[in-house]
């Protein structure tokens, strides 16, 4: 109820706050001035015309409004190095504090004060969004980015996150961000959206944020089912039976998607996956297993790599190297070549069950030859595995998953 409050608050300011008169000084002048801006009514006026004009900007110019951030609101490395000489020199709460403003940069207070405009998170998001889409290849505005992100870590902490149910009934607006953010499997009409909705044995569930009411941040679709599922196609097909939830033992996490840009590496699939496990064993305390039917975007690419021919890809032979990918490809450092392994073995998930002719869509089969994978989070040992999986890499798999592994050594070599 204080997060439903908090979202009608953050609207209704957001609204009286745009109807400001626009400042068309430069946007290197209005930072400069925000800055230093000690009264809160001139300083959330600055902020809201710097984002407004930075939202009339094209490309090029927000550009430049990027570089002006990371090479005008930088670090001074000279004040650094005598804040640290200081603190070495004696330990005090001043040495400390004169250290803490050496080693921050300028732009950081500059985003802070940004974000006291109400509705600004949502337009910081997009204009972060921007920046890893600008800024991929030049070393200063990845540094820009990593402000970014740090200030992001705490405001988008789990602690102010909101966890809302999606369903038939939930406004249309937020279904229509359903279809559009869908990143797995792709919903291709409201009638499909309606087949993971509404039935018994479906759910539906996202994080949200205060200050972004409308917008999902992350969502998880789930189908209870009898049994582990081992085909996608199957638990999405129109006029597929459907499960009386009192019937079911199992629930699929099958479908995750993250849904804004510009929260890029910042996380909360671990906590949503939690959450929602922890919330479906009180809610329906009969499941007794919890899984995801998760793809391996990286296995065709890993086998073209080794010089194995796709023809040997027959499903008892992909199963193997699907296997053999998941827990023997590595990074460099040891962590798993596998993007999605990673997150759910980080997770604390182990690698349960591997299932050909699991995806027949066009996008399945260039990745992973239609090869899914079912992640199992037991709720007694997700603590010890993800433990495991931090301090060594260990990849937890049962001894299914452990023997294909094994036999796919002859393909190998």
């Amino acid at each position: 109820m204080l997060s439903e409050l908090l979202s009608t608050v953050f609207e209704r300011r957001t609204r009286y706050w745009r109807t400001g008169r626009r400042d068309g000084r430069p946007l290197p002048e209005l930072t400069a001035e925000l800055r230093g801006a000690q009264g809160e009514s001139s300083g959330l006026a600055l902020a809201r015309s710097i984002l407004d004009r930075y939202e009339e900007l094209d490309d090029d110019g927000r550009l430049e409004f990027f570089r002006h951030l990371s090479e005008e609101m930088t670090i001074e490395p000279d004040a650094v190095r005598q804040a640290l000489a200081a603190y070495e020199e004696k330990e005090t709460r001043i040495s400390y504090r004169a250290l803490m403003e050496a080693t921050e940069p300028p732009r950081q207070e500059l985003i802070r004060r940004l974000n006291q405009v109400p509705g600004a998170t949502q337009a910081l998001v997009r204009m972060r969004a921007d920046l890893i889409r600008l800024g991929r290849n030049d070393d200063a505005l990845q540094a820009l980015d990593l402000d970014f992100r740090h200030l992001f870590s705490s405001w988008f902490n789990r602690g102010f996150l909101v966890l809302r149910p999606i369903n038939w009934e939930s406004p249309a607006h937020i279904l229509e961000k359903i279809i559009a953010y869908e990143a797995v499997h792709a919903i291709d009409s409201w009638d499909d959206l309606r087949r993971r909705l509404q039935p018994s044995d479906r759910r539906c569930f996202a994080f949200f944020h205060p200050a972004m009411p409308d917008e999902p941040l992350i969502f998880v679709e789930v189908a209870l089912t009898r049994g582990i599922a081992r085909s996608v196609q199957k638990l999405l097909a129109e006029g597929s039976d459907r499960l009386a939830e009192e019937d079911a033992d199992t629930a699929v996490f099958y479908s995750i998607s993250n849904c804004q840009a510009g929260l890029a590496g910042i996380s909360f699939g671990n906590s949503l996956i939690k959450q929602v496990a922890a919330d479906l064993s009180v809610e329906l305390p009969w499941l007794k297993t919890f899984v995801t039917l998760s793809p391996i975007p990286g296995l065709m690419k890993w086998v073209q790599s080794k010089d194995l021919s796709p023809e040997v890809g027959n499903a008892a032979e992909m199963s193997k190297l699907a296997a053999a990918y998941l827990l023997n490809a590595k990074k460099p450092g040891g962590m798993p070549l596998d993007p999605v392994a990673r997150f759910h073995l980080g997770n604390g998930a182990s690698v349960h069950q591997i299932n050909p002719d699991a995806d027949t869509s066009e996008k399945g089969q260039s990745q992973s030859a239609g090869v899914m994978v079912n992640y199992l989070y037991d709720l007694s040992k997700v603590v010890q595995n993800h433990e495991l999986f931090a301090t060594g890499h260990k990849v937890a798999a049962s001894s299914e998953v452990r023997s294909l592994a094994a036999e796919a050594k002859k393909a190998l070599t």
